[in-house]
């Protein structure tokens, strides 16, 4: 694996056992490491990775462990945990961070991210973050996922994201309206799936540069409430769930255009 450095070490499994991290001596080289184990018993071995890692994902374990140790990998561009938030501020301090993903992770503020600015990608899941006002000071995030995280109601901090270029809206159930996305200059990408009190996509149609939008186990929302997007005249395709493949296919003649690519989000990030 040393003359291959961009392929990922992920070590899986739930065997009903403790274990560690201790191993890593052996792969001291690494640059890219992944550790899915509930039963982990300490991540000690940590210690033996370089300074010089760029991708990290410390998935869920029964027992917390501190994020300290994570401190000292200053090139690291991509960062994944789940669940882990003892000693979460370290986290802020790594500047060279371009993708960032929380998962079930409540942080009542935001505000340890403020000097990522290089954090082109953000992805919230789950946890219970009810306040995204602190994101106004990342001027250069891309992409950005919130999904079913407890308590957002309030959206009005997306227009503060001028460089946003994709945005992925999922299972927000407190959710009810959104601000007009007139502001999202860049905004090239939308994914809304189960919002189940929105009622009103016309905030959306109001992105002047949109080209894709994706209404995804939107029910609850008639055919008629896509006119907004009738004539848009940056918008090329659309992908449309309504519950039926009647009103699916009502809502395509409408609109008249085709399906969303399956283009990853990354290019999105890493574009332009």
């Amino acid at each position: 694996m040393e003359n291959y450095s961009q392929v990922s070490l992920r070590i899986y499994g739930h065997h009903q056992r403790s274990t560690d991290l201790s191993f890593l001596r052996h792969f001291p080289f690494l640059k890219r490491f992944q550790a899915d184990v509930l039963e982990l018993d300490n991540w000690d071995g940590l210690r033996f990775l370089p300074d010089t890692v760029e991708f990290l994902a410390l998935g869920a374990t029964r027992r917390q462990f501190s994020l300290a140790p994570i401190a000292r990998f200053a090139q690291l561009t991509r960062l994944h945990l789940d669940g882990h938030r003892k000693d979460i501020a370290v986290v802020g301090d790594l500047s060279a961070l371009v993708y960032l993903t929380l998962r079930s992770i409540t942080l009542t503020d935001l505000g340890i991210l403020r000097r990522l600015r290089k954090l082109h990608s953000l992805a919230l899941k789950l946890g219970g973050t009810n306040r995204l006002a602190p994101l106004n000071e990342l001027s250069s995030l891309r992409y950005l996922e919130l999904w079913r995280v407890r308590g957002l109601s309030d959206l009005s901090a997306l227009t503060t994201l001028p460089q946003l270029r994709d945005l992925f809206l999922q299972d927000l159930t407190n959710v009810r309206s959104l601000p007009s996305f007139r502001p999202l200059q860049n905004l090239r990408r939308c994914y809304i799936q189960n919002l189940k009190h929105l009622t009103d996509l016309s905030p959306i149609a109001e992105a002047p540069y949109l080209e894709e939008f994706l209404l995804i186990s939107m029910r609850h929302i008639s055919v008629d409430g896509l006119k907004c997007f009738q004539g848009h005249p940056t918008l090329k395709a659309a992908t449309i769930g309504l519950g039926s493949m009647r009103r699916n296919a009502l809502a395509a003649e409408m609109l008249g255009l085709g399906q969303v690519s399956n283009k990853p989000y990354r290019d999105y990030v890493e574009s332009g």
